[in-house]
């Protein structure tokens, strides 16, 4: 029997998109006849569970507690990495050992400068689900990365290399790995599916008291770093100083950015409702009840991050308006699998389109 050990971050009832769709995946595997231990973090208390999907395979659930931390810093994202994988490989170290493979997500990132170099006395076959590229996401960030950070990035590539084969969520990613020089037979297409099923008719939620009369277009989950925010707010700045005005945001977000967008909204006293991540049981729901969604990226970070939401708000059904490239992955499917008059892509830096796009939601509602 093949025997598997997956690692990634934070795995269900924390929220992380990541571990959501690690254990989704680990069960697939694990019915497939594979014996698989996914291990993951947990913020509450360390567990191990077991479940037999069917066949002949086994499924391990191990939880490692492991503390919340403040993103913002990076000084204590950088201590907090390096004990979690630490924390990862050490606590895990037999189920490594044993393993015939050894899949590892971008989540938390670096576990591949502890894998690769330690798969030189084990000999495992090394699969890499790089669901975020780093440190190409901390160069992104900086206008002149460090030639510290540089050295680093060289030393990263060098040890991909050492990868058998990467799982990548979009055709931008696989773009990217073949800009580094990794073999394209070593690269495997393995998108994220919609982490819930939305059946017809389904409930919504009821619509935050603030929003009430208004057309509601969502943001759900983490804006971070790599998501757009100027262009969107000036351009809803826009849509309510200039417009109609009938658009109103559901900020139902996590993140440094999304604490920012709070505080211009409230400062320019424009409507909005800040919501937190809903349970997964929920979600269904919560995907069904705007008008519109809303997913951004910075053009820096095309290929580096694919935003998970794009499959829950693909399987909505509901508008989606995306500032963004038209070189992601984003646009790739939502040009595919949604009806033209229901997608509207805006170029980052353009508020005049963002304001346009928002008129056009609130007259395609009459």
């Amino acid at each position: 029997m093949h025997r598997l050990i997956y690692l990634c971050d934070w795995l269900p009832p924390d929220f992380g998109a990541v571990g959501q769709y690690s254990l989704l995946f680990a069960r697939e595997r694990a019915a497939g006849g594979e014996d698989v231990t996914l291990a993951g973090l947990s913020s509450s208390a360390g567990s191990i569970e077991e479940e037999h999907p069917g066949g002949a395979g086994r499924l391990r659930v191990v939880r490692l507690r492991a503390p919340v931390y403040n993103r913002a810093d990076l000084r204590t994202r950088a201590l907090w990495t390096a004990r979690t994988n630490l924390a990862l490989v050490w606590n895990l170290r037999r189920e490594i050992r044993r393993a015939d493979e050894v899949l590892f997500t971008g989540s938390p990132p670096f576990l591949i400068h502890l894998l690769a170099p330690l798969n030189l006395l084990l000999r495992k076959r090394l699969t890499y689900r790089i669901t975020d590229f780093h440190p190409e996401c901390l160069m992104a960030e900086r206008a002149q990365p460090s030639a510290a950070l540089r050295l680093f990035h060289r030393w990263t590539v060098a040890l991909r290399r050492r990868v058998h084969l990467f799982e990548v969520l979009g055709e931008d990613q696989r773009a990217r790995l073949l800009e580094i020089g990794i073999p394209p037979e070593r690269i495997m297409l393995k998108r994220d599916p919609s982490p819930v099923a939305i059946p017809p008719g389904i409930e919504p939620l009821e619509v935050p008291a603030e929003l009430a009369g208004r057309l509601l277009l969502l943001y759900s989950g983490n804006f971070g770093v790599a998501h757009d925010h100027e262009t969107f707010l000036e351009g809803y700045r826009r849509h309510h100083r200039e417009g109609s005005g009938r658009v109103a945001l559901w900020l139902n977000a996590t993140g440094a950015r999304a604490d920012r967008v709070e505080e211009i909204l409230r400062r320019e006293g424009l409507p909005f409702h800040r919501g937190r991540p809903v349970p997964l049981e929920l979600l269904p729901r919560l995907l069904a009840t705007p008008h519109a969604h809303l997913v951004t990226l910075r053009d820096e970070f095309v290929g580096y991050v694919l935003p998970s939401k794009i499959y829950g708000c693909i399987q909505s059904g509901r508008s989606l308006l995306y500032v963004g490239s038209p070189r992601s992955d984003v646009h790739l499917l939502a040009s595919r699998d949604l009806p033209p008059d229901r997608y509207r892509r805006v170029d980052v830096g353009d508020a005049a389109g963002v304001a346009q796009a928002l008129e056009e939601i609130a007259e395609a509602a009459r």
